[in-house]
């Protein structure tokens, strides 16, 4: 027993998926592709070899993560919501090294967003439905629009702020901005 459900319509070709991970129908996830543990993914999702998807990560229908891209543990990706890695994009131009795009621990991207290339979007921040996010996310913070501007400020429970206290939390641990397997210190540097 592998410990994690693979629908017989999805395709799975890496072999490092975590415990409990569910892996729904029309799904392809390639051979260099890091799936974390009781991850649910989705019908129609596409995975390249170049992504990290920590742990409890919910990914809708419909979402392509391209190399590069970078999910903290219990993130939400809605459905059709969507990557980029190249800014400047052409047919039969391929970029030397793509650029990384970090989503943090319990951020959630709303339905139909764009995430541009290179960007951090910090813990529990919440991404609006068909937001264009162009920039840097603060930890907490709710963005919308295009392009997506800050709105308010979420806790870690998803409730939001009152205006008189909208402004960026403290810290909650350095632990909680790591992503595992991506910003975690290496054996060496120890």
């Amino acid at each position: 027993m592998s410990g994690y459900f693979l629908h017989p319509q999805c395709i799975c070709e890496t072999p490092h998926v975590g415990q409990g991970t569910r892996i729904w129908a029309f799904a392809h996830v390639l051979p260099g592709a890091r799936i974390g543990t009781d991850c649910n993914i989705c019908d129609g999702v596409f995975v390249e070899n170049d992504v990290v998807i920590g742990d409890r990560v919910t990914i809708k229908g419909g979402v392509q993560l391209w190399d590069g891209v970078r999910l903290g543990d219990d993130v939400f990706v809605g459905p059709n919501a969507t990557f980029a890695n190249d800014k400047f994009p052409r047919s039969r131009a391929y970029q030397a090294k793509v650029r990384e795009t970090f989503i943090e621990i319990g951020a959630s991207l709303g339905a139909n967003c764009t995430v541009l290339p290179g960007l951090r979007i910090g813990r529990y921040a919440m991404i609006g439905a068909g937001s264009v996010v162009t920039g840097n996310v603060p930890p907490f913070a709710i963005v919308m629009g295009n392009p997506a501007r800050i709105t308010g400020y979420v806790d870690s429970h998803g409730a939001i702020m009152p205006p008189d206290t909208a402004e960026e939390p403290p810290p909650i641990g350095d632990a909680a901005a790591v992503i595992p397997g991506v910003n975690t210190p290496s054996a060496a540097s120890r």
